[in-house]
């Protein structure tokens, strides 16, 4: 017997929200497989496994993990980054699906089941994803069509309350149902699910993106062999968001922007990702200034110096992605 789904989290810094995710994935309708095991027989429940990758975390979080025997933890000795993480977890898995997991997520009722069981009824889509809320029970924005140099240019900019008409509406495919089931072009990576094949077929997540857009890249690359990618709102999560990346203020917004303009390299060529690079250091250059001018009135003053110094690393780094 098969384990049917292995779930990959990659966690740094944030043991109480793991925790919670941990306890949401066992109290839900299925069979927790231990590391080195196999399905018990008989057990017609899906057969599920939970790797976390501990991404060398300085709180509690390897001595709450110490609670969990059924879990399989693979500590590090450094911290591996999202992509590079969850690739270590990945080559692990011995699942007939993989999922990526984030730590801050809790996954409701049957969401697991249900995702799962739309893949095996439809062998033509090569990842899903579900239903996500913010902790206050709004859906979160997780669905996206991939995005045109256009959407670049003002999606998460300052500029993005100018945007044409229907540009953003489409890119976040507002006009689709939250309870629906579609196909999108890709989902948000918190909690997101292939089969085996195209982890096969293509390779788990490029490194080079550090963090944020791999899971773009990954699910372009899965579209680009063939692979349809659909949202599945029937089952849902919970996703408290960015409480890893909090951390780390300015190297979130550099991270964010090099992993932009490297989809946009890889995808679209290096004329198109030197158009936006130079696009988005004016935008922080106009920024800083701005955020400097409200300084010197004394608005808030804490809270301008603390930008000024985030905007001025970014433009710093020149935004150009690490090879």
């Amino acid at each position: 017997m098969a384990i049917d789904l292995s779930i990959v989290i990659v966690s740094w810094n944030v043991a109480d929200l793991l925790g919670r995710c941990l306890e949401s994935i066992l109290a839900g309708p299925i069979q927790i497989v231990t590391p080195g095991a196999r399905p018990a027989a008989g057990d017609d429940r899906l057969a599920v496994e939970i790797l976390v990758v501990e991404n060398a975390s300085s709180d509690h979080s390897r001595e709450m993990l110490e609670g969990y025997p059924d879990v399989q933890v693979l500590a590090l000795a450094e911290n591996a980054g999202f992509s590079r993480g969850n690739n270590i977890g990945l080559r692990q898995a011995r699942g007939r699906h993989l999922m990526l997991l984030n730590p801050d997520t809790e996954v409701l009722d049957d969401a697991l089941p249900i995702l799962v069981s739309y893949l095996d009824a439809h062998p033509d889509v090569g990842l899903v994803g579900p239903h996500t809320l913010n902790a206050d029970g709004s859906t979160q924005s997780t669905r996206r069509q991939f995005p045109t140099l256009m959407t670049a240019f003002f999606e998460s900019t300052w500029l993005q309350r100018f945007a044409p008409p229907g540009l953003l509406r489409r890119y976040y495919m507002s006009d689709y149902p939250d309870d629906g089931t579609f196909d999108a072009g890709w989902l948000q990576g918190s909690a997101l699910m292939a089969r085996r094949e195209v982890y096969d077929q293509i390779g788990g997540l490029d490194e080079r993106f550090v963090m944020f857009s791999e899971e773009m890249d990954w699910c372009r690359r899965a579209h680009d062999a063939g692979w349809r990618v659909v949202y599945v709102g029937s089952a849902r999560i919970t996703h408290y968001g960015g409480k890893s990346t909090d951390q780390v203020v300015a190297r979130r917004h550099i991270y964010f922007q090099q992993s932009k303009i490297r989809y946009f390299r890889k995808h679209h060529g290096s004329a198109a990702a030197e158009t936006l690079r130079l696009y988005l250091l004016a935008q922080y250059g106009i920024q800083l200034a701005l955020e400097w001018l409200k300084g010197v009135v004394r608005h808030k003053p804490q809270l301008r110096r603390e930008r000024v110094a985030a905007y001025r690393e970014v433009l710093r780094s020149g935004l150009k992605p690490e090879d």
